[in-house]
């Protein structure tokens, strides 16, 4: 066996293990800039695409063994994530004369999950303490669309210091400042999520939902992905290969999704379109240990398909078919 180098250089060269060479830029988005909403009883735009989300009680996910490592985020954590993520959603509740109205607003969120939205005096169309519900989702990759529903009462937030708290973050998420006195809270009373159209939805009690922390990954998740399948297609497809036990040949090979204990793929085949899930050899929970975490898994796939290692790890089965 041909010795191996040290340390990592460019997969350029056959018969050196892979680098993945990243954007020295940070890979933390900087604050997307969204124009301030200010909505009317007159006009409400039905062509608006908006990021939608739910919320509600019961979960019927099967609990994690005991010992058994944990290897994708709870849809509690999906949820809040996604909360954090998204820039709008869409209010829903019944007007004063009993009809189902459904509402477009921008938003953020309390340390607790709690949507705050700004709305143009909403007792004009329907009766503020009623009961409503707040869709949001987020597109992954262009391929996959979490979203969720949170259920509660729209109520005037009225806490001073909430207040100054919620105005600090609608400027880093939209850049302008917003009116406290259009700002309404949603109580999160149920949640229902979804891991894309099409997909059963399970129920999240709603102490999971607020007692769950967003994905630290968040903000520079999409940033990586995007440089993993533009930049290196060719180590993407090698991880597939070698951590995937898939039974069929593979034809094209996409990320969709990073968080801390992993990442999420779709497999192109004859056989159909499969989605699976890759988990980290450990936790990661920044920038540097996604990169680190990436350069290992594959250099150490590069060694297995050039026979100079044997993997000590166990091959992901049951894949999913999506179509």
């Amino acid at each position: 066996m041909p010795p191996l180098p040290h340390t990592l250089v460019s997969p350029s060269f056959p018969s050196a293990p892979p680098t993945l060479s990243f954007s020295k830029k940070s890979h933390f988005l900087p604050p997307r800039q969204y124009p301030l909403p200010r909505f009317h009883s007159h006009a409400f735009s039905s062509s608006l695409r908006l990021p939608r989300c739910s919320l509600q009680a019961v979960s019927t996910e099967a609990p994690v063994a005991r010992g058994e490592p944990k290897t994708k985020l709870s849809p509690a954590e999906i949820s809040r994530t996604i909360m954090e993520l998204s820039p709008t959603g869409t209010l829903s509740t019944l007007t004063q004369d009993g009809w189902p109205l459904g509402v477009g607003a921008r938003f953020v969120v309390d340390a607790e999950g709690t949507p705050a939205l700004c709305l143009n005096h909403p007792d004009r169309l329907f009766a503020v303490d009623g009961r409503s519900s707040f869709h949001v989702e987020f597109e992954q990759s262009g391929s996959r669309t979490p979203q969720c529903t949170l259920m509660g009462n729209v109520t005037k937030a009225s806490d001073g210091l909430l207040l100054k708290k919620l105005r600090t973050k609608w400027e880093k998420k939209f850049g302008e400042e917003v009116d406290q006195d259009l700002v309404y809270l949603i109580s999160v009373e149920r949640i229902f999520h979804m891991e894309d159209f099409k997909e059963d939805g399970i129920w999240v009690p709603s102490s999971e939902y607020i007692s769950a922390e967003p994905d630290p990954l968040r903000n520079f998740a999409e940033k990586i992905v995007e440089e993993m399948n533009s930049r290196h297609a060719e180590d993407v497809q090698r991880l597939c290969h070698v951590y995937v036990e898939s039974g069929f040949q593979v034809m094209d090979a996409k990320m969709i999704w990073v968080d801390r204990l992993g990442f999420d793929m779709h497999l192109y085949s004859n056989e159909g379109l499969f989605a699976v899930r890759i988990p980290f050899p450990r936790e990661v929970t920044d920038e540097k240990g996604v990169k680190s975490s990436f350069n290992s898994m594959s250099h150490l796939a590069w060694e297995v398909e050039k026979n100079y290692a044997v993997p000590d790890f166990q091959k992901v089965e049951g894949l999913k078919k999506i179509r």
